[in-house]
């Protein structure tokens, strides 16, 4: 056991952060296009889009969170994720065939095409909104990782001054490569960092495999004996967050929404070379999450065996903390850097695809419309602005992220606010005719606002939050567009 990483680990850690980088600057090229900077203008193959979607939607608390929840409870998160699969079929069948009808450069595009500009400012806003509030949480998760690995060299610095260099550092590096290079160099990177950070966890698994007494046979012992791989909850407890109704619809109804309507994803789907590449893309890449989870759950089930053998000198205080500690204190150096450099690596890669994202829609579903006139070359330009604004943005809204609770469900909870009534109104758009935008509009402020409710006011798990914001919405804006629809034909 050591005190925290030694030169050794920081020159790895150092070597990675600069390697990303320089590999993310290779696809610097002048854009002459938004389809160029924000689609990579429609060249990515369906593997590297598979590997991509994996990479945007795992961030740092993705890696530090699943870990400590398994290491707390047992493996019944994976319940979600069955849903997460069947999100994905969805989204394939009922949304991607509306992406690839004409030119869209992004989700809200489609809402304008179907009820108008107004709707779509809504609906766009309100993602710029909501992905900005999760993407604060998720990049303070950096924090919590330096603040473990450097904690000796970082004695003399207060908790805020450490968390302002540990954020500053990882945003400016991943600013860099995903202000010049556009999508492509989002994307591609992604692929090379999903690669680091889940080979960086192989290896952690495989370390903590040996250090146990009898390996692989006392791991599968204890964990057995303990219940830790406990996967399905068949009971009907509405206020419990992992139940196999609440995992499988909620997971399937959360998908669909953050795959289907969010930008963050859809935006790779739009990249595909093709409809059915992008199709593929996004169910394979349902199969690698499924597996990237069992990864990371089995992870914690190994540190709770550890850890019950050699019990910590301090008690831990909180879940997202366990892994980190792990990797800094009992990991050989050289392998502890290389496992802080693979959890850094999923910060980069969530938080490049945050840019591009938040960037395209500010500038396709706001700024081109009242600046109808300006050249290709100009938008573009405009989109590295935006780039580096919105960069500043986050970097900001993750130190207010400085709070309490298991970052993972934190993440989760807010963009189950606002997306499940995101995704009412598409599927009001995609699956009936007689829907109106003042029914949708309507229908999505009943959705929001009982999901706010839910969250801020009932024990109802997050779970819940985009199965019922999105049949909300669904419900009252068809009730009303059928009301208005009879209104006008009386009159």
């Amino acid at each position: 056991m050591h005190t925290g990483l030694n030169g050794l680990d920081l020159a790895v850690v150092v070597a990675y952060l600069a390697g990303v980088t320089v590999f993310g600057l290779r696809f610097r090229k002048h854009q002459r296009s938004l389809k160029d900077y924000f689609l990579a203008d429609k060249s990515i193959p369906w593997w590297a889009l598979s590997l991509s979607i994996v990479a945007a939607e795992t961030s740092t608390l993705t890696i530090i969170s699943v870990p400590g929840l398994a290491y707390e409870t047992d493996f019944r998160f994976l319940q979600l994720v069955f849903g997460y699969v069947v999100g994905r079929v969805v989204v394939s069948v009922v949304l991607i065939p509306q992406y690839f009808r004409g030119e869209l450069l992004t989700a809200y595009q489609l809402i304008d095409r179907r009820f108008g500009q107004r709707l779509r400012s809504i609906t766009a806003g309100l993602f710029l909104i909501t992905r900005a509030a999760a993407e604060g949480v998720r990049v303070y998760a950096v924090a919590i990782v330096v603040a473990i690995a450097l904690s000796s060299m970082l004695e003399g610095m207060t908790s805020l001054s450490r968390d302002l260099c540990a954020i500053a550092i990882v945003t400016l590096l991943t600013l860099i490569y995903t202000f010049e290079g556009g999508m492509a160099a989002v994307v591609w990177t992604d692929v090379v960092q999903l690669t680091i950070y889940l080979g960086g966890t192989l290896i952690g698994l495989l370390t903590i495999l040996e250090f146990v007494p009898g390996g692989m046979g006392t791991v599968l012992s204890i964990c057995s004996q303990t219940g830790k791989f406990r996967v399905f909850d068949f009971s009907w407890n509405f206020y419990s967050t992992y139940t196999f109704w609440s995992g499988v619809i909620g997971g399937t109804f959360l998908t669909t929404a953050t795959h289907g309507t969010d930008q963050l994803i859809v935006q790779r789907l739009l990249s595909a070379r093709g409809e059915f590449q992008s199709k593929l893309g996004l169910i394979s890449s349902g199969v690698a999450v499924f597996a990237q989870f069992v990864l990371f759950l089995f992870m914690g089930a190994a540190l709770f065996v550890f850890y019950q053998l050699y019990p910590p000198p301090i008690p831990f205080t909180r879940a997202d903390a366990i892994f980190p500690t792990f990797v800094v204190t009992q990991l050989p150096h050289g392998i502890s850097g290389f496992l802080v450099s693979a959890i850094l690596a999923a910060a980069m890669s969530n938080l490049s695809a945050a840019l591009n994202s938040l960037s395209s829609t500010t500038v396709v579903d706001f700024y081109t419309r009242f600046r109808p006139e300006a050249t290709e070359q100009h938008r573009v330009r405009v989109s590295r602005v935006a780039t580096v604004a919105w960069a500043l943005a986050l970097f900001a809204l993750a130190i207010f992220a400085r709070q309490g609770g298991r970052v993972l469900e934190v993440g989760l909870s807010i963009a189950g606010v606002s997306y499940g009534c995101l995704l009412g109104v598409f599927l009001l758009g995609v699956l009936t005719r007689s829907a109106s935008e003042r029914g949708a509009t309507i229908g999505m402020v009943a959705g929001f606002l009982l999901n706010v409710y839910l969250w801020t006011s009932t024990r109802v798990p997050f779970t819940w939050y985009f199965a019922l914001g999105s049949l909300a919405t669904f419900a009252v804006g068809y009730v009303v567009s059928i009301i208005d629809l009879h209104s006008q034909l009386k009159a």
